[in-house]
């Protein structure tokens, strides 16, 4: 029996709390299981979503291994692939528990009223050939953050970029899209700004 599609942030929230409780750490291989290795928004939105937790993301290195993430993943969406495939050093790498919870815990909140504003619409930019359009932007993102690990906070407009790619994906909302596509053109201008510099 297949899991039903992740349609909000909420539900995407739910299904991790749904990985069996026993299971320590958890690992993106056991993230992919739960949205059924298909669902190139969810796991956008949980590379964004880890670079903005604190807990997590202010860890140094988190913000590349997202980047190698969100490369491994806009790619195989731009190639036109309906199933995700991950090398085994980044399908291993894991998450305790205790923060897993936690950062889901601080999410709760913030999820529900997300939801209420993100749905449905202008929806031609989140399917079909917008799709490849957002494959793409999220790409050009992951290539910054390397250098914004350098940039202080910097990393944080990279995870909201990419926050927003996932879910505009998921709740098929254009207008996010454009938002995201907006912060994309931010994100770039800031590291050529600071590349300028050096």
């Amino acid at each position: 029996m297949h899991a039903p599609e992740i349609k909000s942030l909420q539900q995407l929230l739910d299904s991790l709390r749904d990985i069996d409780h026993d299971h320590s750490p958890v690992n993106l291989a056991d993230i992919l299981e739960v949205t059924e290795q298909r669902s190139f928004g969810p796991i956008l939105l949980i590379a964004g979503l880890v670079t903005l937790a604190p807990l997590i993301g202010d860890i140094p290195g988190v913000p590349t291994l997202m980047a190698l993430l969100v490369i491994v993943v806009s790619g195989q969406l731009l190639a036109g692939r309906d199933r995700i495939w991950l090398p085994r050093f980044l399908s291993e790498r894991s998450v305790t528990r205790r923060n897993l919870e936690q950062t889901l815990d601080r999410l709760e909140r913030p999820a529900r009223m997300i939801d209420r504003f993100f749905h449905p619409r202008l929806s031609v930019l989140v399917r079909g050939t917008g799709t490849y359009l957002i494959g793409f932007a999220a790409m050009l993102v992951a290539l910054t953050m390397p250098i914004l690990e350098f940039i202080p906070f910097a990393a944080t407009f990279a995870g909201a970029a990419l926050t927003a790619f996932g879910l505009s994906l998921i709740a098929r909302d254009g207008y996010l899209a454009i938002f995201s596509l907006a912060a994309t053109v931010a994100v770039v201008s800031l590291v050529a700004q600071q590349v300028a510099t050096w």
